[in-house]
Formats: structure tokens, sequence, C-alpha cells
């Protein structure tokens, strides 16, 4: 983890459109290295897949011709990260609770939603729209005060060199 995380939110507009949705995922894993956590590492994965969920539905759902969706991510307290999606269709909410039969090509992204977060919910976003909203419970960084941080080496010392 980094020594000094930053508590200032990364925020940034996207087109409503697949592509959109995905630089959404890709900028948060990013962010998420940036702020320590690597991409492998499950916060970001989990995360990822949050916003992929959220940014595919705002870009499905939320949609209005000419208008975008916004991504917000924020450190909470150091324990929490707080993921939003804006998007312009207020009158859209997702569902939550929706079960989808074995054969239904659709439906099952806010369970995957409410499987990865402690929490999660929406709010209006004036004058029309609304934020989709979900919190990932963080595991305490590990705070170093070293160089910065290089993956860890799984190669071993030399062995010594015995004079022949």
């Amino acid at each position: 983890m980094k020594s000094e995380i930053s508590t200032q939110p990364f925020t940034q507009l996207l087109s409503a459109t697949p592509r959109g949705a995905r630089l959404a995922r890709l900028l948060t894993v990013q962010q998420l290295h940036e702020w320590g956590w690597p991409p492998s590492c499950a916060v970001s994965e989990s995360a990822a897949l949050v916003v992929a969920e959220l940014a595919a539905n705002a870009v499905t759902h939320g949609r209005v011709q000419g208008r975008g969706f916004r991504l917000t991510l924020t450190l909470k307290a150091s324990d929490t990260l707080r993921i939003e999606v804006a998007d312009p269709r207020g009158d859209r909410l997702p569902l939550a609770g929706r079960s989808a039969s074995p054969t239904d090509e659709r439906g099952r992204g806010m369970l995957l939603v409410d499987a990865l977060a402690t929490r999660w919910g929406s709010e209006p976003w004036p004058p029309s729209g609304k934020v989709v909203w979900a919190e990932i419970a963080l595991p305490c960084p590990v705070i170093t005060t070293s160089a910065p941080a290089t993956q860890p080496s799984t190669s071993t010392a030399p062995a010594p060199e015995v004079a022949h």
C-alpha cells in the first residue's frame, strides 16, 4: 500500500456508450492501483465488477441522447470505497432483490453488486438524474515508509561461490 492515500475523490465524466462503460472499469482499476491496491487484489477485482455493472446500467438504462454519465470513487474513513455512477435518467431506478431464472440472459447485475458491496442504493441527482452508489469494505492498508513499493522477488539469494 502507499504511505499516503489521497482523500480526494476521483471523478470522471464518460460517454454513455459501451466504450465509456469499459473505460470506467479500467479507470477504476488504475485509480485503485494509485491508491495502493494492485489490479489483481480482491478490492480491485470487486470494484471493477461493481463499476462495470453500474456503468453498463447507466449506458443501457440511464442513457439520454447527448448526455454522458459520471463515475466517482471516494475513500471514506480509510476502510470503505464508495463508488458512484450518476446518469441523467432519474425515472429509471435499479431494482433491488430481483431474481432471474436460470434461462434469463439479463437481470443479474444488481445481484452481483449486492453480493460484492457491503451496501448500495440510489439517490436523486438534480435536476432529473440519479446516482447509483455502492460501498466496498477495504482491508486495513499496510502503511510503509520505505521507497515506492515494488513486487516482491520470488528468487532466492545467489549461492556463495565455492573455490575449486
